[in-house]
């Protein structure tokens, strides 16, 4: 009786590259992605079929990929040595933080921002004379942009929550122009602040203006929300 053939049931040894994914199958060879040529159903089965598909990979010019680094972070690139320096939200690795500003001084800060709303002529017209589905619009943009300053902290996630002194909005209606423009003002005796306070209310008031004006006109469009001055603080005072 001729012997039984055992090597067929051994199992085979695994390739070295095996369990390295597609990156360590394929090494550093360039990949490229060929879309199938054409893609049938079939009517037995009512299931799509692709004709063979190649991957291949190939990086962006200018670019490089960098091994992550101790506990899976990624190695700060060397361009961002400069950059982390002048934007503070970021650390050494350019990750985003909020600022420590324990060790800033308190100073009195204030700042005013401004927010342009555009509409139709008629359609301001009717908000000057408070003739909207909705009522007051200007009153209801400013008490909207107030309640949103103190809640700034919450809404920008790296924007530190400060007790505000004061702020206010003010709307202003040009009929023959159809702009409707926004300045809220917001001052604060803090160790920061109090710039996105400001522009959080110019913002948000023009958003309601919208709301309560879209019954009469949807093409409104908010123009621009913009810091005009700030002052206090290290960098002292700015003016636009």
């Amino acid at each position: 009786m001729a012997a039984a053939n055992v090597t067929s049931s051994l199992p085979r040894p695994r390739s070295p590259r095996a369990g390295r994914g597609l990156s360590g199958a394929l090494g550093s060879s360039p990949l490229t992605f060929v879309p199938p040529r054409r893609t049938s159903v079939s009517p037995a089965i009512g299931a799509p079929r692709f004709s063979p598909a190649r991957l291949t990979f190939v990086p962006l010019r200018g670019t490089s990929v960098r091994r992550a680094g101790r506990r899976g972070r990624a190695r700060r690139p060397d361009s961002l040595a400069g950059v982390t320096e002048r934007l503070t939200h970021l650390d050494e690795h350019g990750s985003a933080r909020m600022v420590d500003v324990g060790a800033k001084p308190v100073t009195e800060r204030r700042a005013v921002a401004r927010a342009v709303v555009r509409m139709a002529p008629e359609t301001a017209r009717a908000v000057q004379a408070g003739d909207a589905p909705k009522g007051d619009v200007l009153g209801t943009a400013r008490i909207a942009g107030i309640m949103a300053a103190k809640r700034t902290g919450e809404l920008i996630p790296l924007c530190h929550p400060i007790a505000l002194d004061h702020v206010d909005v003010e709307g202003e209606v040009d009929p023959d122009t159809g702009a409707v423009t926004l300045t809220a003002t917001a001052g604060v005796t803090a160790k920061t602040g109090i710039e996105m306070e400001a522009m959080t209310a110019a913002a948000v008031a023009a958003l309601t203006v919208y709301d309560m004006v879209k019954g009469l006109e949807r093409g409104v469009t908010i123009e621009s929300v913009q810091l005009l001055e700030k002052s206090g603080g290290r960098s002292g005072t700015w003016r636009r």
